[in-house]
């Protein structure tokens, strides 16, 4: 007999799965020694004894978060809505990650939400500040909190969505993740036991709910976002104030580099384009991965 389920975790080839039946928790397996499956997947699961079982389906998704460099590709969660992009005052955060993750979102059509966290370090958060003003031009939002004294304002924007939180080591993710889920310790521990996991540190992803129509899928750090997946026009259409400039140069090919008549390059060079973003672009088309 088939359940329907919810992958909640994923470590290696075993998956933690909550099935909707009765929100008990199965280990499970895939058929094979490859996987497709990632947090967020919603599966058909065959019981195999008691808390165990293998997936037999992964049911269609809205949106696949992930990553991928020249050799493979890291799958990051299924069927969200919404990327949390976690930055810090200190230590410093990474523009080119930060950039290549806004462009992953474009891809998926996500909304996005930056989070500046540890804003009580006041001596630090007005240069952090700072280097996100670009981004509050480009529309998107930017919320300021300090996870350590009150997470509550980051509660309405999850309302109504399943959210993935992405951020560098040391940005306080985990600090923000027990600031909103007291019960998130708690609900760690069954999986580690039930995926027999506690020597690990980390799973690839944990998915844990808010409320009936809400959801937050917490991933370990990242230090890189690659973008090989990707083809250029797609990484030109992730910076979203690119879009006045496109097919607008003088070439139908044009690579924004070297070529004469570079509409982006010129409005780059005239202010129109925040030279800085224009750099990461260059960057991340040039190194995709």
């Amino acid at each position: 007999m088939s359940f329907s389920g919810e992958v909640v975790a994923a470590f290696g080839l075993q998956h933690g799965v909550r099935l909707i039946e009765d929100g008990s928790l199965l280990a499970c397996v895939t058929r094979g020694k490859k996987t497709d499956v990632v947090c967020g997947d919603r599966v058909t699961v065959k019981q195999t004894g008691p808390g165990q079982g293998v997936i037999e389906q992964i049911l269609p998704r809205s949106a696949l978060l992930y990553r991928s460099d020249a050799f493979r590709q890291k799958r990051i969660a299924a069927n969200v809505s919404q990327l949390i992009i976690v930055v810090a005052t200190e230590p410093s955060f990474s523009d080119e990650l930060l950039a290549r993750s806004l462009v992953a979102a474009q891809h998926e059509q996500l909304k996005v939400l930056i989070v500046l966290n540890k804003c009580d370090l006041q001596a630090a958060a007005e240069p952090a500040r700072a280097r996100l003003a670009v981004y509050r031009t480009l529309g998107y939002e930017v919320l300021e909190l300090s996870a350590v004294q009150d997470a509550s304002a980051l509660r309405p924007y999850l309302q109504g969505q399943r959210s993935v939180l992405l951020g560098q080591s040391g940005m306080g993710k985990s600090t923000l993740i027990n600031a909103l889920l007291p019960d998130a310790q708690a609900a760690t521990r069954e999986i580690s036991a039930v995926l027999d996991s506690g020597k690990h540190t980390t799973t690839h992803a944990k998915l844990y709910h808010l409320d009936a129509d809400s959801s937050l899928i917490d991933c370990p750090g990242v230090q890189a976002f690659g973008l090989h997946h990707l083809t250029f026009g797609e990484i030109e259409l992730g910076f979203v104030e690119f879009a006045p400039y496109l097919g607008q140069c003088r070439f139908a090919n044009c690579r924004h580099d070297q070529e004469p008549g570079c509409a982006l390059r010129q409005a780059a060079q005239s202010g129109a384009v925040d030279a800085r973003r224009f750099e990461l672009f260059r960057q991340i088309v040039t190194v995709r991965a």
